[in-house]
């Protein structure tokens, strides 16, 4: 089953129905979302940041399982965060600051692993790339920042290089209201939209703008089609306009260069839009508190969906987990929230974690707990877990203890490696100083 979930920037919960038969499912209490501050984390549940007062100097991130209506686990992050985002598999939540601050936590454990400053003023919308290798963030600055977890986790190349992004994109001139990323990977196309009433295309791979396009109103939100071939663009005129990604398409129509069609039906801005594959409809929320449903070939509307009370900003559609059922590390913050789903995110960074071992694992599945699904974890987790199944007297512990002792020798080979190429690079230095010096004394001598 396939649902879409639609929150408010005023309280009136979480709405969820199912996109294909318009039956309402269960609505989720106590939510006032920002703009791109709804997840859903690895299908399994949703998570919220929260802005009751715009002002306010504190925020409060929360969960919801699938299976009840009431808030399950509240979070209370340093600051107000605005942006939520989460990796395919769940497990990493990333949050947007009102600072400008970016903060990792790992889902399983709830510990914040990394915080960074990204931009100058509040992060408005975060992405992950298809791949989850790459994390996409836009600002109130005007900038679309992209970073390579690679190196937010690699402490060595942190502090050898004169910055942490990859791309700096800062061609807009005003905030950055959304944006999507294409498939690929490090080779896919980024489109931002923003306030100066541009969408703007770029390339990861190139590193550069690909096209600029020139809207009537402002774009608040922004979707690919699967094929890659034209992007949807809400407005604040209550229009979905179509776009074209493809290079030969240069004709220019009423609306604009590259604006190849719209949709109308809204009575106020749309705010946010979505895409599914299966049945392809395109998706869409408005401040007229009002989700729908268009067929995206025809541009008839299939159904419509009411929110229960005031306007739209954030829809997400899912294929949520129902049968899943998360167990925590810690049981007793099990017991304490009353729920399975993960423990509470830390407020700040523990000073015992600044110099343990975050390295991410890939392909632990086959040796953990089947209700573990996600396949990325710390060392840390990984070793809970060890122990967990030594008291089971489980077979698998032997398997994880192998496969821990595998990450430690990958890791310290990585290590060796890294320093072999200092002490190459040194001793090259060195190499060339005594020639220069060399040559020196050589050119003196000449020239008495």
């Amino acid at each position: 089953m396939e649902v879409v979930v639609a929150s408010s920037s005023i309280d009136g919960g979480i709405g969820c129905w199912d996109v294909h038969t318009g039956a309402e499912q269960l609505r989720y209490k106590t939510c006032v979302s920002p703009p791109h501050g709804l997840a859903c984390v690895g299908q399994r549940f949703l998570a919220s940041s929260q802005l009751r007062d715009p002002s306010a100097n504190s925020g409060c991130i929360l969960y919801w399982s699938w299976s009840k209506p009431q808030v399950e686990v509240r979070s209370f992050p340093s600051e107000p965060i605005q942006p939520v985002a989460a990796n395919r598999e769940g497990t990493y939540i990333v949050g947007g600051g009102v600072s400008g601050d970016i903060y990792l936590w790992e889902v399983a454990t709830g510990r914040q692993l990394r915080k960074w400053n990204a931009h100058y003023r509040a992060v408005t919308c975060l992405v992950f790339s298809d791949d989850d290798s790459l994390l996409i963030s836009g600002s109130e600055d005007g900038s679309v920042k992209v970073w390579s977890l690679f190196m937010i986790f690699d402490d060595m190349r942190r502090q050898r290089s004169d910055h942490l992004y990859e791309h700096n994109f800062s061609e807009h001139t005003l905030r950055v209201t959304d944006i999507v990323v294409g498939y690929g990977g490090s080779n896919a196309i980024i489109v931002s939209a923003s306030t100066d009433r541009t969408c703007k295309v770029w390339s990861l791979s190139k590193g550069k703008l690909l096209r600029n396009i020139v809207f009537p109103s402002i774009i608040d939100a922004i979707v690919l089609d699967p094929g890659e071939h034209v992007f949807y663009a809400g407005s604040r005129d209550g229009k979905i306009y179509v776009a074209a990604l493809s290079a030969e398409s240069t004709s220019k129509s009423n609306y604009g260069l590259h604006i190849i069609n719209s949709l109308s039906n809204h009575s106020k801005a749309v705010t946010c839009l979505a895409y599914c594959a299966r049945g392809n409809l395109l998706l869409s929320g408005s401040d007229d508190g009002m989700v729908r449903v268009w067929d995206a070939k025809t541009h008839n509307i299939v159904r419509v969906f009411k929110h229960a009370k005031g306007p739209v900003n954030n829809i997400l559609v899912v294929r949520p987990e129902l049968n899943f059922n998360f167990q925590p590390n810690s049981q007793a913050s099990s017991r304490r929230h009353g729920s399975l789903l993960p423990p509470v995110l830390d407020k700040y960074r523990n000073p015992t974690d600044e110099d343990a071992d975050t390295t991410t694992v890939i392909g632990l599945q086959s040796t953990c707990r089947k209700s573990i699904d996600p396949s990325y974890f710390s060392s840390h987790v990984i070793n809970n877990q060890i122990k967990e199944l030594q008291q089971q007297g489980s077979s698998a512990a032997a398997e994880m203890e192998t496969e821990r002792l595998k990450l430690e020798c990958t890791r310290s080979m990585q290590m060796v490696q890294q320093w072999k190429k200092m002490y190459e690079n040194l001793h090259q230095f060195c190499v060339n100083e005594l020639l220069d010096s060399d040559q020196a004394g050589i050119s003196n001598g000449n020239s008495t």
